[in-house]
């Protein structure tokens, strides 16, 4: 029996598995519904689906190196609560996962779920089988992968997996040159979350948005309108040293800022550095939180 995207459609709908679990499974059982329900709770993915509802905002971040440190990754994969990110199953998985972001050319988190997880099936069946094992939702939320010829990639990883942070650095010096100096520019993106890397990557868009705001505000201190566009230009190019990466007081010294911290140690090895690249990720920032009502709690285990 053919299967049709009507027939997909209602298997998901019906056990909330995804799209070619169900696909497969109809193939599999010539289009049988109920049987390819009953196939799907023997798999454990019928079971995992009923957890997809839940907010996962909890997890782990994970890097990942090439030996040469020419190409970088970093994966968000999250969990229910902190405690499954913190069993040894789910930070194995997740170390797992942030090494085939390395190792393949996966675009996207759907390209991902396809790859094939350590002979275990797929990412996706393989991530069905530790939900259904621990028992909580978890979700592998995004990742980037970085690969950019003549630069060289140093990271950090902050709070046992919280945040985790790649610079990119722009070089003809070693990684072993740079590890210290790239380390400590990648703790200040940890610690002080900028949002550019200078002033030359900066969003027009944003710059634009920031400037009419600085002028609204002068304006309601009645401030006179011939000084208000310098006063602008004064608070948007500090409001930049507090955004721009590299124009950061470093925070190991404040006597001097980023930028200086890194043309010393270019001096000091005799070869030039740039920060070019910078990718911080932080579990869960942007997930919105589930908020439970309690009377609707109690009343759903009574109910139960």
């Amino acid at each position: 029996m053919a299967v049709t995207a009507g027939m997909v459609k209602e298997l998901r709908e019906r056990t909330g598995a995804g799209m070619m679990d169900c696909k497969n499974v109809l193939v599999e059982t010539d289009g049988d519904m109920e049987k390819a329900i009953e196939l799907l709770r023997e798999k454990g993915l019928a079971k995992a689906a009923k957890k997809s509802g839940r907010v996962a905002s909890q997890g782990l971040v994970q890097l990942a190196f090439s030996a040469d440190a020419k190409k970088a990754a970093v994966i968000e994969v999250n969990s229910e609560t902190d405690f499954v990110a913190k069993n040894e199953e789910f930070v194995e998985f997740v170390k797992n996962l942030s090494d085939m972001t390395l190792a393949n050319d996966a675009k996207d988190v759907d390209a991902l779920m396809e790859l094939n997880y350590l002979g275990e099936g797929t990412v996706a069946e393989a991530l069905n089988a530790k939900i259904a094992k621990i028992g909580e939702n978890m979700s592998i939320r995004r990742f980037v992968k970085l690969e950019e010829p003549g630069v060289v990639y140093v990271g950090y990883v902050h709070g046992g997996g919280k945040i985790a942070v790649i610079v990119g650095l722009k070089t003809e010096a070693s990684v072993e040159d740079v590890a210290i100096m790239g380390k400590d520019v990648a703790m200040q993106v940890a610690s002080m979350n900028p949002k550019f890397i200078d002033e030359s990557s900066v969003d027009p868009a944003y710059l634009e948005s920031e400037k009419n705001i600085l002028i609204q505000q002068a304006l309601n201190e009645g401030k006179p309108q011939d000084i208000v566009e310098k006063m602008v230009t004064g608070r948007l190019k500090k409001e930049l040293k507090e955004t721009c990466l590299i124009e950061q007081k470093f925070v190991k010294n404040g006597d001097i800022s980023v930028a200086q911290y890194v043309e010393e140690t270019a001096k000091t090895i005799g070869k030039a550095i740039k920060v070019v690249e910078m990718i911080r990720f932080e579990v869960g920032e942007g997930i919105e939180k589930a908020e439970e009502n309690f009377a609707e709690e109690v009343a759903k285990q009574i109910n139960n």
